[in-house]
């Protein structure tokens, strides 16, 4: 496949986005700001746990192994987890997380899996589009604004959402889609930084694939700042890390 693919941190932070990518393969990280002033019980920060995942991912998908990409995720969270184990509580509901996105093909047929809010959307041949997204974090019961103690008892809980964080079982509970090699056209993910887009600022999904498609990922980005400057959003920080990735599958 051919990847393109930028990441800038919100002005004047530590970027908490992170992109690997090989050949036939690439993998999107989102990591959530710790509220200031919860003790996370771990002794390093989300930036640590995002290039670890990324990192751990990325290997097993470089050596092309033959399992499910589910089984590559919880392999590579119990990875990191053991790597932080004797420094940090890992049964700390605030320990540092991450939404997680991958895109694979292998054989004839293109991988999907996505956790949390970094979706994926896939443009057929044919030119019709398909999401692939997990918005669980968006119907918690109780409903938004959510306070710390929703969003900690519900994280990797059933009936919650699930996140990479420090249960590798989190893994099983993403959202898959598999598609035929031969019907995809361009693989497009993206963090939420991103799809602020079509949150926030009147894209839809097709516009902003068709953005991303002519202008490239640094544009969609440059997009996003103009409209978080010219209008913020209510409520939300004024800016967020945000990456934007576009891979062409060949015919």
């Amino acid at each position: 496949m051919q990847i393109t693919y930028a990441t800038q941190a919100a002005p004047g932070t530590v970027n908490e986005d992170c992109v690997v990518a090989g050949p036939d393969w690439a993998v999107v990280l989102d990591g959530a700001t710790a509220p200031a002033g919860v003790d996370s019980g771990c002794v390093h920060d989300v930036a640590w746990l995002v290039r670890r995942l990324a990192g751990a991912l990325g290997a097993r998908l470089a050596e092309a192994a033959d399992c499910a990409l589910t089984d590559l995720v919880a392999d590579s969270i119990e990875q990191v987890c053991a790597s932080h184990a004797g420094t940090c509580e890992l049964a700390n509901p605030d320990s540092p997380s991450s939404t997680l996105a991958v895109t694979r093909r292998r054989g004839g047929r293109v991988e999907c899996l996505v956790l949390a809010d970094s979706p994926i959307a896939v443009r057929g041949r044919d030119g019709s589009l398909h999401l692939v997204e997990d918005d669980r974090l968006s119907h918690l019961p109780g409903g938004r604004p959510y306070t710390l103690e929703q969003v900690r008892t519900h994280r990797n809980r059933q009936g919650g959402f699930w996140v990479a964080s420090s249960a590798p079982e989190a893994a099983h509970q993403a959202v898959t889609a598999v598609f035929s090699a031969s019907e995809v056209d361009q693989v497009a993910m993206f963090t939420d930084g991103a799809t602020r887009l079509v949150e926030h600022y009147g894209y839809d999904w097709p516009r902003l694939l068709e953005v991303l498609r002519d202008g490239g990922p640094a544009h969609v980005i440059g997009l996003v700042r103009r409209a978080e400057r010219a209008r913020p959003i209510p409520g939300a920080k004024p800016h967020d890390d945000a990456t934007a990735l576009l891979a062409t599958v060949p015919a």
